[in-house]
Parts: structure tokens; C-alpha cells; sequence
């Protein structure tokens, strides 16, 4: 039988807006839980990793703000993943705002990274989160963690993948992005990121840029770990993100992606991000969120 690992990291602390730290919560509310034992996987672990709110901290650098409690969370995550690892449980993880990727694969890394292998990764996302310090016009770490994963930004979260950066830029690549700054464009040049943007899925489809975004991530690889940003899906769908961009992926292109990587059979880890309930309406959100990681899971219509 399969063992889940669920982690649930109530962290808004790298968002520019309040409310995705009680996103597990809703996620859970919704049935993650049954749905994954609907699998016939069993949930083996559900911790809870909390912070302090941002109203009994002072944010620090406003060029990377609240970065020492970002980072002490990450480090908390990591080891928890690298753990659960070592115990043959899968990592499930909630956030939360999406700096909690920092910890989720980096503990991945981590793992396999003392196997000799490298590992791949699928980012669905809006953004392309990968500003540093210099180039974020927030100083929100939850636009950076992409960029601190391949070796760049603060150099705590950084290290906290030991020797080498958690990700090589060759099996990383962004999915459904439709929101840049003008320095992360300079930067995904730099470090040679894929990124598929909505107009490039449009043109050519979902269903075979997919194909080749998971054959990237494979290649060479021990597997592929999926980190989703709910703000990848079009906010008609999932209106309970902080940071909403129109023309997103559908219902059924997210699914798709999700099936797909379940169909690898070398999934490494899943995470689901930013949902705010706030602004959430009736938790349609949160019941997506569930949908979409039981697809991940292996999930089928057939």
C-alpha cells in the first residue's frame, strides 16, 4: 500500500496579502484525506508546521521580507520531507504561500541527492517565482523560491540544500506563466528555464507541451515533483488565490497535467499552493485543490 506524507505549512508570510496560511485547512475541509484513502494509499503522516503571524514580527530587509522566519520554516519542511523519505512515505505538501517549495524540494534534493541523482521538476504557476533581491519589486520571497531552488537569491535558503543548488535549470520548467517581471525575463535567459507560457500552450497545445515539459524533467532524473500554484489556473476556476491573472489554465488543462504526471509513475512529490479561503467563494478553491492532487495521484475518469 502506498504511504502518504501530508504535510500542511500555514505560512502567508512570503505573500504580499494575508489569508493562504488556513489554505491546507480549507483543502482538508474539502476531503483530501478521504479522497486519498479512495486511492487505496494510506495517509501515514499529517503534520502541521505553524509560524507567527506577520503581526508579531517585523518584516526585516524589504528587499526579501520576514526572511529569517521564511527560512527557518523551510529548514524545518526539509527535513521533515527528507524524512519521511527515508520512512518510504510520499510527500504531500499544503501551503500556504508558494516560498514553502523552498523547504518541500530541497528536502527532496536532498534525498535523492545522496543517491547520486538529480531530480525533476514541474512548476505550475502564473509567475515564474524566480526574482532574487535585486530584482523583486516587493521583497515577497514567494516570488523568489524558483530562483533561490537553482542557487540564487538569499543565501540561507540557498544553502539549505548543502553542497550545490537543489535544481539544475536542464529538468525544471514552467507551466501556464502569463504574469513576468522584467528582471526574472533577463534571469530565465540567464539560466536557461523552460517556460511555457499560455500563448505558447494555446498555439501548440496543452496536451503536447506537457509531454515534453514532464519529458524534460525526466531526463536524467529520478522522477518528477509537481509544485501548483492555484494561481496557474484560470481565476474563473479558482478564485480563492492572492494574486489572480486572467487567462489561465482550464479545468480540464490542469487536470491534464496532473494525469500526466501521474502517469510517469515516478512522482517524487506533490505541493499545492496559495489558496486563499478568504476570497475564496464557497470553497470551490479548496475542492479543486482536492481534484487536482487526487489526479496526481493517479486518479482517472476510466
Amino acid at each position: 500500500m502506498r504511504e502518504i506524507m501530508i504535510g500542511n505549512v500555514h505560512m502567508d508570510l512570503g505573500a504580499g496579502r494575508r489569508g493562504v496560511d488556513m489554505g491546507p485547512s480549507a483543502i482538508h475541509l474539502a476531503g483530501l484525506k478521504a479522497g486519498i484513502e479512495g486511492l487505496g494509499c494510506r495517509v501515514a503522516d499529517n503534520f502541521a508546521l505553524g509560524v507567527r503571524s506577520q503581526e508579531m514580527l517585523e518584516p526585516g530587509d524589504v528587499h526579501a521580507r520576514y526572511l529569517h522566519e521564511i527560512t527557518e520554516v523551510c529548514a524545518r519542511l526539509a527535513d521533515r520531507v527528507e524524512a519521511g523519505l527515508e520512512a518510504g512515505r510520499l510527500p504531500v505538501v499544503l501551503g500556504g504561500d508558494h516560498s514553502v517549495a523552498i523547504g518541500t524540494i530541497t528536502g527532496i534534493s536532498r534525498y535523492w541527492k545522496k543517491r547520486g541523482r538529480r531530480i525533476g521538476v514541474l512548476w505550475v504557476d502564473a509567475h515564474t517565482d524566480i526574482n532574487t533581491p535585486g530584482t523583486s519589486p516587493t521583497g515577497n520571497i514567494h516570488g523568489m523560491p524558483l530562483a533561490v531552488l537553482l542557487g540564487h537569491g538569499p543565501r540561507e535558503l540557498v544553502a539549505l540544500a548543502g553542497d550545490g543548488p537543489a535544481l539544475d535549470a536542464r529538468n525544471v520548467c514552467v507551466f501556464g506563466a502569463r504574469s513576468v517581471d522584467e528582471g526574472e525575463r533577463r534571469f530565465v535567459q540567464e539560466v536557461g528555464l523552460r517556460v511555457y507560457s499560455m500563448s505558447e500552450l494555446d498555439e501548440r497545445g496543452t496536451a503536447l507541451c506537457a509531454r515534453e515539459a514532464i519529458d524534460r524533467a525526466l531526463d536524467g532524473t529520478a522522477g518528477v515533483h509537481l509544485s501548483f500554484d492555484l494561481d496557474g489556473v484560470d481565476p474563473q476556476h479558482a478564485p480563492g488565490v492572492g494574486t489572480a491573472v486572467p487567462g489561465g489554465l482550464s479545468l480540464r488543462e490542469s487536470h491534464l497535467i496532473c494525469e500526466k504526471v501521474a502517469a510517469t509513475k515516478k512522482v517524487l512529490g506533490l505541493e499545492m499552493v496559495e489558496l486563499n479561503p478568504v476570497i475564496d467563494s464557497e470553497n470551490r478553491t479548496g475542492r479543486l485543490a482536492v481534484w487536482l492532487l487526487l489526479s496526481a495521484l493517479g486518479q482517472t475518469i476510466l
